[in-house]
């Protein structure tokens, strides 16, 4: 028996990359899955059946089930018939996974508003759509005297979380999700309901385009080495959340090669109070520089602005 016996699952952006190793693995662990890819290039341009039924047959040579979904999950009406869809194959919905994904890279002088608008809709609009359907149901189903133990697991990125050059758009789309994951996690927990996020790092189509990324992620030469940036190495920890058993959520993790971490949340560092009065410029550039982190202190004024960059 495989550790997703039984669990419907709804994984997007399945036709290639590490959506595609999401489908397989989850489909040899046991789960029934749908597998939705619009089938557009990087760019989120153009649409292709091929790549989502190939995953499909794929699966189904091997013993699984699967049925292909094309829709758009920026679509508001044609994410509700990808969840619909996986509800009426299948009988049910345990899982769902938000991979979905393009790139529009530009520096921020150079960027379009085409280039922020598309990638800020397949992103963020584009796990906001299925979630939202998806959480509808499970709470249909708690208002039935039904029992629900589902689980979201979303696709955030260290370029959101952490920044990357070149990528304004993009990494504010992946903050998004990181955010929206957690409030997920926050509402959805009274109907049985947990959700994650993970930042994964491995070759796809998408990190092959990725500035400062183009050779660091080549496959190794030499088969005996590990492939610390094959796609394969990001699923299981996807299966992990998906499970029935999993204990986490609100939480988002790193994952790349053998490696899996987890992030620590905003937290509050360095305070300064006022004595209960309202704070002056004055005040705060006597006070200001101890905000700091301690090993950048400096006397104030320009020197803490130069120390915090």
């Amino acid at each position: 028996m495989g550790s997703l016996d039984g669990r419907v699952t709804v994984i997007t952006g399945a036709g290639r990359g590490i959506g595609r190793q999401h489908a397989l693995f989850f489909a040899g662990e046991g789960a029934k899955v749908v597998v939705n890819d619009l089938g557009g290039d990087i760019h989120g341009e153009g649409g292709d059946r091929a790549p989502a039924q190939q995953v499909v047959d794929e699966i189904l040579a091997m013993g699984g089930e699967a049925v292909a979904n094309t829709d758009s999950v920026a679509d508001f009406e044609g994410a509700k018939r990808l969840i619909d869809q996986a509800i009426e194959v299948f009988g049910d919905l345990h899982v769902l996974v938000n991979n979905a994904g393009i790139l529009r890279d530009s520096m921020l002088v150079n960027m379009t508003e085409g280039d922020w608008d598309s990638v800020i809709a397949v992103h963020l609009k584009g796990h906001f759509c299925p979630t939202r359907h998806a959480a509808a149901y499970w709470r249909e189903q708690v208002k039935a005297g039904n029992e629900v133990n589902a689980s979201i697991i979303n696709t955030s990125s260290t370029s959101g979380v952490l920044g990357n050059v070149g990528q304004t758009n993009y990494g504010a789309a992946k903050a998004g999700i990181a955010a929206f994951s957690n409030i997920c996690a926050l509402e959805l927990g009274r109907y049985g309901v947990r959700s994650n996020a993970i930042t994964p790092i491995a070759r796809t189509r998408l990190t092959e385009q990725t500035p400062g990324l183009e050779d660091v992620i080549k496959a190794p030469t030499d088969p005996s080495v590990f492939d610390m940036y094959a796609p394969e190495n990001i699923s299981p920890l996807m299966g992990y959340l998906a499970t029935a058993e999993c204990p986490f959520s609100g939480e988002t993790f790193f994952v790349q090669g053998d490696v899996v971490a987890r992030y620590q949340p905003y937290s509050i560092a360095e305070k300064i109070s006022n004595d209960k009065e309202r704070w002056t410029v004055a005040q705060l550039i006597a006070a200001g520089p101890s905000l700091a982190p301690e090993g950048e202190r400096r006397g104030g004024g320009a020197e803490m602005g130069r120390a915090l960059g």
